[in-house]
């Protein structure tokens, strides 16, 4: 299986050299490695190329589900992996990831409470809220996952290619996650590690992504 790892981008110059470096080494059968520049305004986009990374820049900021959903049409992999690129996510686990898409399963997600939150690594409030919409996911859709809104995942292109993805923010991980199942796709979890976010600043707004989250589980599930 060809690989290409895809991360979304916006002012992540403190991080993202590393985590390209990162991708590079611990993926197996690795095609490429591609930066969706989303816009930003520091050296992102320079320093992602000089790690070796392929960028595909967008001149305004869009939406981590935009970055991805072009990210998605660049890619050229028979598997794709997303992780983010702030350095919560460990590319040394993409092998883990990797290893859960045997057995027919197109898609495995990387389960942070099937792991391990480092210390600063995610709030009260967000937790609560992952907590509150994967239930309503699984209560609505008969499924039972753990973390749908874990942005460390990797899918096979062939169900990715059965999915009409519209997300244009960080309702983009259910929007996959509803895709997949929409398309008659397996799904499987496996633990990872979530560390603080190593710089920059986070573009999510707890209440309003939330709410676009909740808004697109039930239109889903009732349309």
């Amino acid at each position: 299986m060809r690989v290409s790892v895809v991360l979304a981008a916006h002012n992540e110059a403190q991080t993202i050299a590393a985590i390209v470096r990162g991708c590079a080494a611990a993926t197996p059968d690795l095609l490429e490695v591609i930066v969706v520049d989303d816009g930003s305004t520091d050296g992102t986009r320079r320093l992602a190329a000089e790690a070796g990374a392929r960028v595909v820049r967008l001149e305004t900021n869009q939406g981590k589900g935009c970055a991805l959903r072009r990210g998605i049409a660049d890619a050229a992999g028979d598997v794709l992996v997303f992780l983010d690129a702030d350095g919560q996510d460990d590319p040394a686990e993409i092998p883990v990831l990797l290893r859960g898409l045997d057995d027919g399963v197109d898609m495995v997600i990387g389960s942070r409470f099937l792991g391990r939150f480092g210390p600063g690594a995610i709030t009260g409030v967000n937790r609560a809220g992952n907590r509150m919409l994967t239930a309503i996911l699984n209560a609505l859709f008969g499924v039972r996952l753990t973390d749908t809104q874990a942005g460390y995942r990797a899918l096979r292109r062939s169900v990715l290619e059965r999915c009409r993805l519209t997300a244009r923010r960080y309702d983009i991980e259910v929007d996959l996650v509803l895709g997949v199942l929409r398309a008659g796709g397996r799904i499987a979890e496996v633990p990872v590690s979530r560390a603080a976010r190593a710089g920059g600043t986070t573009d999510l707004d707890s209440l309003r992504d939330g709410s676009r989250i909740l808004w697109r589980i039930v239109r889903l599930r009732f349309t």
